[in-house]
């Protein structure tokens, strides 16, 4: 099946299905004696798999990761660096009612008519479970960019109607929506109960900043950050949406509002504002680099919906099983992988055009805005 890689210096292909024996990665391009522990990755599949809070699906999975290869003696060898996890809790029986049933907002329909075959159990391949493999890359790349002193944070913003109004950021990882309003977090919480309570799901937004990015990573004219951010978070199957800086707000302005001014900065410059979201001309100027991403209700609710068979006749489908009211809390740590995998990888390809150079003078120029 194409489409299961992504990257160029730094390359995940990732494989498996929700409800076959594993699923996994292979990444291509980790340097020898990079220190690598499993409990580095675990760490980060934590954040991400299921059973993990009351607004979260009841599926328990521990989603253990294996090294299969590429690591000796806890370092690096240069060699690709393939990691397992193995399915443990699947209950394969609650999709046999629905085996021949187009679930509504699912990829049923689509993969059925493209391949000529589905995996019916959770959508095999289309599945949100996939996302465990990239969150696996995304805290190998995560450690390499923490080295060169680039930090991600992703938090849920808005839930439904509810919106966050504060950002701080150590809150995040303290409350089970990684939402970053300490205000807001009981209302959010709130309307996803509610959604569940009602058989119903519940979408939202999830913002993420990256600090410490280099200037001059992306390429005019289609390998733009910006661009490449946005193939990497759209291929996430929830979302629905992105925006960089102050995103469609910016239509309702005039270019002198709308413009970041520049300014002197020690023996360097800075931006006065940060509207657009660090990017400037599809290459990072230095500043935080901001985005946002709509995140839909996910799509297995129990509420009675019309359908249609594979024989094409009308049908009426109940979704039953485990399932998210709110798939935001459990999408945080993956765009944040995604960022991770996609930054690293233009990190990599920009050192490529600068080789002779210091890779500290891309940094020092623009510094971040708090």
């Amino acid at each position: 099946m194409p489409g299961s890689s992504f990257g160029d210096y730094f390359k995940i292909t990732t494989f498996g299905e929700s409800h076959g024996p594993a699923l996994g990665v292979v990444i291509d391009g980790v340097p020898p004696l990079l220190t690598i522990e499993e409990s580095d990755i675990q760490t980060e599949l934590d954040r991400r798999r299921p059973g993990q809070s009351s607004v979260t699906t009841p599926r328990n999975e521990a989603d253990c990761v294996e090294i299969l290869s590429g690591v000796f003696e806890g370092k690096t060898t240069g060699a690709p660096l393939a990691l397992l996890i193995r399915n443990s809790n699947q209950r394969s029986k609650d999709y046999s009612t629905i085996k021949d049933v187009f679930r509504p907002g699912h990829a049923d329909y689509t993969f059925h008519h493209k391949y000529g075959i589905r995996d019916y159990r959770g959508g095999g391949r289309s599945s949100g479970r996939e996302t465990a493999a990239r969150v696996a890359a995304g805290a190998i790349a995560k450690k390499w960019l923490r080295s060169i002193g680039v930090s991600i944070h992703s938090y849920t913003s808005a839930i439904g109607t509810i919106q966050g109004q504060t950002v701080d950021l150590d809150f995040i990882e303290r409350n089970i929506v990684r939402c970053a309003d300490p205000l807001a977090v009981d209302s959010m919480i709130a309307l996803i109960e509610s959604a569940r309570d009602d058989g119903d799901s519940v979408g939202g937004v999830i913002e993420t900043i990256v600090s410490g990015c280099p200037i001059g990573l992306g390429d005019p004219v289609f390998d733009k950050i910006d661009a490449r951010l946005s193939y990497a978070i759209m291929s996430i199957g929830t979302t629905k949406g992105i925006e960089f800086g102050d995103g469609f707000e910016s239509t309702r302005r005039r270019g002198s509002e709308n413009n970041d001014a520049f300014e002197p900065f020690g023996n360097s410059v800075r931006t006065v504002t940060n509207h657009s979201g660090g990017v400037l001309g599809g290459i990072s100027s230095g500043e935080d680099i901001r985005f946002r991403v709509a995140i839909k209700p996910a799509s297995s609710i129990s509420k009675r919906q019309k359908t249609v068979t594979t024989s094409n006749n009308s049908e009426e489908i109940e979704v039953h099983g485990r399932h998210d009211p709110c798939i935001c809390p459990r999408v945080v740590p993956v765009v944040e992988s995604m960022t991770a995998i996609t930054i690293l990888d233009l990190w990599l390809a920009q050192q490529s055009i600068v080789a002779g150079r210091s890779m500290a003078d891309l940094h020092s120029p623009i510094g971040s805005l708090h």
